[in-house]
């Protein structure tokens, strides 16, 4: 049995609409429909999607905050909806937009309330709270409030809150937004730390494929709330036949960039964009760039998961359709 097992979940909310001046219509949107997958123990997985594909929803059900409508699911064998306090001590939880520590405390204090809620033991406690100081770079913030730390410095914060009890899965609802280069860095760094020594296994839900590139061996798409891909990201790509695009800043203006590879997409003023299939290097259309052209600076951009979605399934998501995250 997987450590993680979802088996036909399903999820069903009920929307009721303004139809007219004084009448209402209900109408049910279907969140998550029919998800099957299993995860084992230590496994990192990037589980990706539109806005309004059921990431978020699925997340809440795992963690046992919503009950699903249909379906069966398991997490180390425990059913989240109806062992919700059990579960608790087995997992972390980091919604990037929402935080869950105490706003008006010093970090610090927000901390040893996390001890005392989960009767974690002092030397325990200890141990995992220098490391993840350490690890994370909080020594200095440790006596600021909540209120007065930057997004990313507050991130980092709870991503520690979720991992002082130790616990055996973590859940990441978009760890990374709206961070900075170094901030992102800094958190991808101990997460792999954090896979690697301890075994947790993580589940990742994000739009910033870098986060997945650097964090996870499999990547599963999930739109309309289905399951649409399961396996590697290189894999996901070819499925949806993605491109990468190469930034190029020239030293002076030029026509339209030909090389080999990749086409012309775009120019404005000196800078062009050339796009290439995002399961070639980029190597090849660097070096053709650089012998031709006067090259000021370049950037390879990876493809975005919206237009590799769009392109796996058919084109446009449908604007008219009630999303629930």
């Amino acid at each position: 049995m997987a450590f993680i097992e979802l088996d036909g979940l399903e999820k069903v909310f009920t929307v009721r609409r303004r139809a007219g001046l004084l009448r209402r219509e209900k109408r049910e949107v279907r969140a998550v429909d029919g998800i099957s997958f299993g995860v084992e123990r230590g496994e990192m997985v990037g589980y990706i999607g539109p806005n309004g594909a059921g990431k978020s929803t699925t997340i809440k059900m795992l963690t046992g905050i919503l009950t699903p409508s249909g379906g069966r699911l398991r997490v180390a064998g425990i059913d989240p909806s109806s062992e919700r306090k059990r579960l608790a001590r087995r997992i972390g939880v980091v919604f990037g937009q929402r935080t869950t520590l105490w706003w008006d405390l010093p970090l610090r204090d927000s901390y040893t309330l996390v001890h005392r809620m989960y009767r974690i033991p002092d030397d325990r406690f200890r141990a995992n709270l220098a490391r993840c100081v350490e690890l994370l770079d909080l020594g200095d913030l440790l006596d600021v409030p909540v209120r007065q730390l930057s997004l990313g410095q507050r991130m980092r914060g709870d991503i520690a809150a979720a991992l002082l009890h130790d616990p055996d899965v973590l859940y990441l609802d978009e760890p990374t937004i709206g961070l900075d280069v170094v901030s992102k860095a800094k958190v991808r760094g101990f997460l792999r730390d954090l896979n690697a020594t301890q075994g947790t296994t993580v589940l990742l839900t994000t739009h910033d494929l870098t986060d997945i590139e650097q964090l996870c061996s499999r990547v599963m798409v999930i739109d309309h709330g289905r399951l649409m891909y399961d396996g590697d990201l290189a894999g996901l790509h070819t499925a949806g036949d993605g491109e990468r695009q190469l930034v190029v800043d020239l030293a002076h203006e030029s026509a339209p960039i030909e090389v080999p590879g990749a086409r012309f997409v775009r120019a404005e003023g000196p800078r062009q964009w050339l796009a290439f299939p995002a399961t070639a290097s980029a190597a090849p259309v660097v070096a053709a760039v650089a012998a031709a052209y006067p090259l000021a600076d370049l950037s390879v951009r990876e493809p975005d998961i919206e237009a590799v979605i769009a392109k796996m399934y058919g084109g446009t998501r449908d604007a008219g359709r009630e999303s629930v995250r």
